[in-house]
C-alpha cells in the first residue's frame, strides 16, 4: 500500500505520511484536495481515512487514478477534477489540501513567482484552520545538482527550491513547521538500492549533515 501512495523512493518520502499521520487531528478532517495528484496515491491514502478527496492535476487525471483507488474501492469517496495549482477554483473549502513534489516543475526555467503563487492559491482555498500537507524536493547540495544536470532529463530546467524559499511560501500562514530527510536515497538506480541507501541516511546521514545537503521537504502549515 505504501508503495502505491508514494510511488518513488519510498523510504524517504514515506516520512511525510509518518510525520502527517501523527500531527493532524484526523476525525475533525472531512474534505481535502491533492494537487498534482497524477497517480492518486495521496488521495488514495486520504480515502483509505474516510475523508471525501478530489484528486486533481492539471489534465487526465482521471484516466491516470481512476484504476488504483478502485482496486482499493475507495472510489466513491474521490472526485476528480482538472486543477492548475496556480488557479485553484475554490476558496475557504478544504480541510486539508496535500500536495508531493510538483513545485519544481511549476517553476521550471525559473520562475519564482509561479510557485509563490502556488501557496496563495493554497492559502485561500484552505478554510480558516485548515492544513497544507506538503512534501517537496529541496535544491540539496552542489553534489546532488551536479547530477541532476548530467543525469536527470528536467534537472537543469526544473527549479528546485530552498529550505529558505521554502520559510518564503509559506510565511502568509500562521504556523508550520519544516523538516528534512535524504541524502543518498535518491541516488539509487532501483527501489532495491534506494531502500538501503534511505537506511544509511536514517541511521547516519540525516543526523549528522545539514538540512541544506537533503533533497525532501515536509512538514504542516496552518492557515
Amino acid at each position: 500500500m505504501i508503495k502505491d501512495i508514494i510511488q518513488w523512493d519510498i523510504k524517504s518520502w514515506s516520512k511525510a505520511l509518518t510525520y502527517w499521520d501523527n500531527n493532524i487531528e484526523w476525525d475533525k478532517v472531512q474534505n481535502a484536495l491533492e494537487l498534482g495528484g497524477r497517480e492518486g496515491g495521496l488521495s488514495l491514502w486520504l480515502a483509505l481515512k474516510g475523508i471525501n478527496t478530489i484528486c486533481s492535476d492539471l489534465k487526465d487525471v482521471k484516466n491516470t487514478a481512476e484504476s488504483l483507488h478502485a482496486r482499493y474501492k475507495v472510489s466513491s469517496l474521490i472526485k476528480y477534477e482538472d486543477i492548475d495549482a496556480t488557479n485553484i477554483p475554490y476558496k475557504n473549502h478544504f480541510d486539508i489540501i496535500v500536495f508531493k513534489s510538483i513545485i519544481g516543475g511549476i517553476g521550471r526555467n525559473d520562475h519564482y513567482e509561479v510557485q509563490q503563487r502556488v501557496f496563495k492559491q493554497i492559502y485561500q482555498a484552505l478554510k480558516p484552520g485548515g492544513k497544507l500537507l506538503f512534501a517537496e524536493n529541496l535544491i540539496a547540495s552542489p553534489f546532488h545538482q551536479r547530477l541532476r544536470n548530467k543525469f536527470v532529463n528536467w534537472g537543469s530546467s526544473w527549479r528546485y527550491v530552498s529550505i529558505k524559499e521554502m520559510k518564503e511560501f509559506l510565511k502568509e500562514f500562521s504556523t508550520y513547521s519544516i523538516l528534512t530527510t535524504g541524502v543518498l536515497g535518491t541516488f539509487g538506480r532501483n527501489e532495491s538500492q534506494r531502500n538501503f541507501l534511505s537506511r544509511v541516511d536514517h541511521i547516519i546521514l540525516n543526523k549528522v549533515c545539514p538540512d541544506s545537503w537533503k533533497y525532501v521537504a515536509y512538514g504542516i502549515a496552518e492557515k
